[in-house]
């Protein structure tokens, strides 16, 4: 039996549920004689054991059970008589005054909230292109190099000699032994034999880097090196040290060069250097077109946020909170950092959660009133993108359509870009033109 729905606040309702103590001594009889029918105890025969002893061992286990199972079927009914739609978990609490013979539970819980959207006529928002031009394409080309970089003892003549002196400078990869001391004293981790970087690739602090730079082989070179005040070296983080620095190696760096046997190395087979550019062209606007859905997308998010008016539900933010954190233990484990006694306090994610509980509740709205749901064939279309850029495009077919979970991951993302194409049918919007290396430094994620 349900009283009726107390109001508590602009989400949050109460009901008291409530029924016979004999309805629940009864269940509770008659689970403990299923349970006594399998019940083993020292000097009884399986089946045999005393109801009494059972009911000893296993009494508390089962009342447990059927209250809870009890009080969720009276909370589901009330609910459901009641028309309510809860968000979260209800608190159940036992009443103290309740009357004899009768088992009475408050149960405390939120419900969803009306979400009112503004007129999507009046938003206005700010889209980007990019395009991707020979440039970009040079510009990859050179990045494919130097992935493919082979060092050669440089100032040495033949095939891979570059025949001229050997200095150090930018871009050459050098040996070097080195020792460094602070008042006289060596710290540790100030000395290494055998050391070897790359110059200008930024891996040594600049003073390090500058004093190598024109040495030759074999030449020593004494220098002071100020250590940044947030260095990650706390002893020596603010201090200067005095290094000595010894060239033992010096190679310079041999980019191929572009031709058949580079665009081979890049899966073109016959080595068209033409088809080779094509290919990256077709990468590039991609990878151009998904950060630009990205940023597409959460500008309209954005945009929808403040739009919307809703009071969003805290046992919604605390669940979201909860996943958030650890699907980022899961994030740090998976990297090989010990997370065990990590504490991830939940304001660390209070805001996001808030955010994407909110946006939620306005696509959930949004889809429902104007029927944007996923469609079959648009779920298709985006799992064929997808396999796109792979070997054996059906490999990537067969992978989402045998799991149901990836599956539903593929409909969130149509669905999304629904809402996304819906919204920006129907605002004010504007297109920005961003340069390709602003696009692709960005951060925006989908």
């Amino acid at each position: 039996m349900a009283t009726a729905v107390e109001t508590l606040g602009k989400l949050e309702r109460r009901i008291t549920i409530s029924f016979p103590l004999t309805d629940v001594r009864s269940e509770v009889e008659k689970r403990l004689k299923v349970q006594a029918k399998s019940a083993k105890a020292p000097g009884f025969r399986p089946g045999k054991v005393p109801l009494k002893m059972v009911a000893a061992q296993y009494g508390y286990q089962i009342e447990t059970e059927v209250l809870n199972d009890k009080v969720g079927r009276a909370f589901n009914d009330a609910a459901n008589e009641n028309n309510l739609r809860v968000a979260g978990y209800p608190k159940i609490e036992p009443k103290n005054d309740a009357p004899e013979g009768q088992l009475t539970f408050d149960a405390t819980f939120e419900v969803y909230p009306e979400v009112v959207i503004g007129d999507l006529s009046t938003v206005e928002i700010e889209t980007v292109k990019t395009e991707v031009t020979d440039a970009e394409i040079d510009k990859t080309i050179e990045i494919l190099r130097k992935q493919r970089v082979h060092f050669h003892a440089k100032g040495v003549a033949g095939e891979h000699g570059d025949g001229g002196e050997a200095v150090a400078a930018n871009g050459d990869k050098v040996t070097v032994d080195f020792v460094g001391s602070i008042d006289g004293v060596e710290f540790a981790g100030g000395k290494a034999d055998d050391f070897v970087f790359v110059l200008g690739e930024g891996r040594m602090l600049p003073e390090f880097e500058a004093a190598t730079v024109g040495l030759k082989v074999g030449e020593s070179k004494t220098f002071d090196l100020a250590f940044p005040e947030d260095y990650h070296g706390k002893d020596v983080a603010g201090k200067t040290a005095q290094f000595t620095i010894t060239l033992k190696q010096l190679e310079w760096a041999h980019l191929p060069e572009v031709d058949a046997e580079f665009a081979k190395s890049l899966g073109v087979a016959d080595g068209d250097l033409a088809k080779m550019r094509e290919d990256i062209k077709v990468n590039l606007e991609r990878e151009v077109n998904g950060r630009v859905k990205a940023r597409n997308k959460e500008a309209v998010m954005d945009a929808l946020v403040k739009t919307a008016t809703l009071d969003v539900p805290q046992a919604l933010i605390a669940q979201d909170t909860e996943r958030l954190a650890e699907m980022t233990r899961q994030d740090m484990a998976q990297r090989g950092m010990n997370v065990k006694d990590v504490p991830f306090p939940p304001e660390l994610f209070a805001d996001k959660a808030e955010r994407r509980v909110r946006l939620g509740l306005i696509l959930s709205q949004l889809v429902n009133e104007n029927k944007l749901q996923a469609l079959p064939e648009q779920v298709k279309a985006q799992v064929e993108d997808f396999a796109q850029s792979y070997e054996d495009p059906r490999e990537v077919l067969k992978y989402y359509y045998s799991d149901r979970r990836r599956l539903a991951e593929v409909e969130a993302l149509v669905l999304e870009e629904n809402v996304v194409n819906f919204v920006l049918g129907l605002s004010k919007t504007t297109s920005k033109a961003v340069a390709f290396d602003e696009l692709m430094g960005s951060n925006a994620q989908a």
